[in-house]
């Protein structure tokens, strides 16, 4: 197990963007970065049940399902469609009317974190390319001489803990754009770019390959 060299690989491979990435975005804009960091839990849970899978061998099993990989992609993909839909038509800005300088950055009680952690663990469970990263990617740094069990601990562990520091940059980006945003239409606006984001990785998704 090489853990030095697949430390900076998944930080890399979590700054990818993506439908939860794009996410952290969109919740850093409207809830402040700290609760868009603290949802980061929800897409954790959905890779850690990824890894888990993995390590026991059915990750394979999966890849190897035509039908099972087709279905989580169509669910996937149907979510971000609707999420994206939902986002184009919505003429709210929640978030908006905050002060940038608010000394203690909370976010508007609207938005519950649990409602965050869900989206997060909805955009992640039905991704299939995360079942590609830790069926296909994570053996490679698997030395066959040692106990895989333990390797598999080590590096999920790593690359969960990148993905906290993918949706903190993403959502540090999304506060910033905020601050953009000082007018009704401009709101608008961002939540029609939002929505397309969203509706473009559901169509990017479709045409993810095993």
């Amino acid at each position: 197990m090489d853990a030095l060299a697949f430390a900076p690989l998944s930080v890399l491979i979590a700054l990818t963007p993506g439908p939860n990435n794009f996410c952290a975005l969109n919740n850093g804009m409207r809830t402040g970065v700290a609760k868009a960091v603290w949802a980061t839990w929800g897409r954790v849970v959905a890779f850690a049940i990824f890894l888990t899978v993995s390590a026991v061998g059915l990750g394979a099993m999966l890849l190897a399902s035509e039908t099972a990989f087709t279905a989580v992609k169509w669910v996937g993909a149907l979510y971000l469609f609707w999420l994206g839909w939902r986002t184009w038509r919505s003429r709210d800005f929640s978030g908006l009317d905050l002060l940038d300088d608010d000394a203690n950055g909370a976010p508007p009680q609207s938005w519950s974190l649990r409602r965050l952690i869900g989206q997060e663990f909805a955009l992640a469970i039905t991704n299939p390319k995360a079942i590609i990263l830790f069926a296909a990617i994570f053996p490679q740094f698997i030395d066959p001489g040692q106990a895989a069990a333990p390797q598999f601990l080590v590096l999920g562990s790593l690359y969960l803990a990148a993905e906290f520091v993918s949706s903190a940059v993403y959502a540090t980006g999304g506060r910033q754009i905020r601050r953009w945003i000082r007018t009704p239409r401009g709101a608008l606006r961002l939540n029609r770019a939002t929505g397309g984001i969203f509706m473009g990785a559901g169509g990017l998704l479709l045409g993810a390959q095993r």
